[in-house]
């Protein structure tokens, strides 16, 4: 009985969106959004290299534009993340 109950309360908590972001980042997270920073990072190198090797104009066009995209998620990505590291950091007022 006490396991079906821990169940229960195991999938309620799974279908919680939250509207903002958590203030602290934890160290899973962190490596997560490394990982998708590269995955973006490789995937415009990627495109961009494959683009400059195509003989077609229009595939080479499709494989920039594939290219952009994942570099305007690497900014976005990067951004997020520098915004809440510029929230996160104390203001001194000018005193050191």
């Amino acid at each position: 009985m006490q396991q079906q109950s821990n169940m229960n309360m195991n999938t309620q908590n799974q279908g919680i969106l939250y509207q903002q972001p958590p203030a602290v980042i934890s160290t899973k997270d962190t490596l997560y959004l490394t990982d998708m920073l590269s995955w973006n990072l490789l995937a415009m190198k990627k495109a961009h290299f494959f683009a400059q090797q195509c003989q077609d104009p229009e595939i080479a066009s499709e494989l920039e534009r594939c290219g952009q995209m994942h570099q305007r998620h690497y900014e976005r990505i990067l951004s997020h993340l520098n915004v809440q590291n510029q929230q996160q950091q104390p203001s001194n007022n000018g005193m050191m």
